[in-house]
């Protein structure tokens, strides 16, 4: 949404001065050298919100950079030409684009939308838990920046939100991984896993669970106040937790009960959180 509106703000003014959409250009055998501008521009507007020719749309706005480097439409044109990429899924394009915004024009009240380009188009292309996350790094460094840098911005909050979808998704490659190591009963690999999660990606859906695995790791390791810690830190936190009931279970099938040790790094942790 926060797209549209922002194509919607920059079409307005464009198209005010036109004397109508059908008139903004004719029929052309030859590319014409040094076209106006204004006409280059809306052809870019007319083929991204009429026709929904976004690659076409994104050539038309280069086109004005092209011939009117330095000039208030190519401004306007490069910062729009990174939107028609994102909407075409062309993500390396619109990235190139939005750097070079941001390079040229650090200043702009639209910096703070091309850095927001940058990170969404990182986002958009987050794989699956169980294939490389290198875009995931990238997404939440990017987004991070228009949190950092334009905190008051209408971006700053679309942008938080999907860190934290991002950071979930780092948490669940290294769920995966720990759970991996737990079913060849590599306990102490599988604690390391978990203890990242714990540590580093607490806000996330994932460390409810991986508080549960450390309660089981830990007790099949004989660790036994370690495991009544995590379980009850599992259960102060998230009381209403599937989690919670089954470390619960656990423990309580061996004649214990959830008790916490706060000198423990899983309290430490829970603390400073």
């Amino acid at each position: 949404m926060l797209t549209q509106l922002f194509a919607l703000a920059l079409i307005a003014p464009a198209l005010g001065g036109c004397e109508s959409i059908t008139n903004l250009w004719g029929p052309k055998d030859d590319p014409v050298l040094d076209e106006p501008a204004d006409r280059i521009y809306n052809e870019g507007l007319y083929l991204l919100n009429i026709k929904r020719d976004v690659k076409g749309a994104a050539k038309r706005f280069e086109e004005v950079d092209r011939q009117h480097p330095y000039s208030e439409w190519a401004r306007k044109s490069l910062i729009m030409s990174a939107y028609a990429y994102y909407e075409a899924g062309a993500y390396e394009d619109s990235v190139n684009a939005s750097r070079r915004y941001i390079q040229l024009h650090p200043g702009s009240p639209d910096a703070a939308y091309a850095q927001f380009l940058i990170g969404s188009s990182y986002f958009d292309q987050i794989r699956d838990v169980s294939r490389d996350q290198e875009r995931t790094d990238k997404a939440i460094s990017a987004l991070d920046e228009v949190v950092r840098k334009y905190p008051s911005s209408e971006y700053a909050v679309s942008a938080k939100r999907k860190i934290e979808m991002a950071r979930d998704q780092l948490a669940g490659q290294v769920m995966l991984v720990g759970r991996y190591y737990m079913d060849r009963r590599d306990y102490t690999g599988a604690i390391n896993r978990f203890k990242i999660v714990v540590t580093r990606y607490q806000t996330t859906r994932h460390v409810e669970e991986a508080l549960l695995r450390l309660t089981e790791a830990y007790m099949a390791l004989g660790v036994v106040g370690e495991a009544q810690t995590s379980a009850a830190v599992l259960g102060h936190n998230f009381p209403e937790s599937r989690w919670y009931k089954d470390a619960y279970a656990l423990l309580n099938a061996r004649g214990l009960e959830p008790s916490e040790n706060t000198a423990s790094w899983i309290s430490r942790a829970f603390k400073l959180g």
